[in-house]
């Protein structure tokens, strides 16, 4: 399911909220190839989340790969590979970080390592760059919440911020008692489809096979991003994906 809607040809969104689902896969060799092709695709949106997606699953393999989309056209993409790559403890992007913060002000012509970037001027322009953090719904350099920009909330933006439902859901799934893991389960039938995906996400670290049939109902799910989230969550909850060719464990 989630090769399928990451292949997708005509709706690069359900590409974007493939990766976004995958990225929330970690120790899965299964997560390498899709996110690979991804970090190729068209569509800046889709490249983007592929960015995030990659640094979520520290997959190194794909690292060197971040590492050239430093030299990208767009500034978003530059911008976004060099918070990933810092992240994961690599400062080459470090020239990168440095422009934008130093905006308008003027900097050494070399400070961009020996390079030409094409984003430069966008690098440098404060408007630029806050329009990026506007269109996600998001404050990039808004210290924590900026710094852990995930895929998911990349794909997913509230024009006012996260949803404080969704918020109170991550919270709480963080302690896994009886009456949390119920609260969940009972959401995954909620009417808002974010609340649903964002239950079934924090579902996938119970590892209980009562737990991965519930997820399987999402499966079926009306929309696209509940479906998707579903599966990935239901490969975390089995630990099906990366020990499939293993006689791993069976539901």
């Amino acid at each position: 399911m989630l090769n399928i809607a990451a292949a997708e040809p005509h709706h690069a969104d359900t590409r974007a909220q493939a990766v976004a689902a995958i990225g929330t896969i970690q120790g899965s060799r299964l997560t390498h190839k899709p996110l690979a092709a991804a970090l190729d695709d068209s569509d800046l949106d889709v490249r983007t989340a592929a960015i995030l997606a990659a640094g979520a699953t520290k997959d190194k393999g794909l690292y060197g790969k971040l590492r050239q989309m430093l030299d990208d056209k767009e500034p978003q993409i530059v911008f976004t590979a060099a918070i990933t790559l810092w992240k994961l403890k690599d400062k080459s992007g470090e020239d990168v970080l440095m422009a934008v913060i130093d905006g308008d002000r003027k900097t050494n012509a070399g400070l961009l390592k020996g390079s030409e970037r094409t984003a430069d001027k966008e690098l440098h322009s404060p408007t630029k760059m806050a329009e990026f953090g506007a269109r996600q719904g998001i404050s990039i350099f808004g210290g924590p919440a900026g710094y852990g920009l995930t895929a998911w909330d990349y794909t997913h933006p509230h024009p006012g911020g996260t949803d404080p439902r969704i918020t109170a859901l991550n919270l709480l799934a963080q302690e896994k008692t009886a009456n949390v893991h119920d609260s969940l389960l009972a959401a995954l039938k909620d009417k808002d489809p974010d609340i649903r995906s964002a239950a079934a996400c924090a579902l996938g670290e119970y590892r209980d096979k009562a737990t991965a049939i519930n997820l399987l109902t999402t499966f079926g799910d009306g929309k696209t991003n509940v479906r998707l989230i579903g599966a990935a969550a239901y490969i975390r909850a089995t630990g099906s994906g990366p020990l499939l060719h293993h006689g791993a464990a069976k539901i």
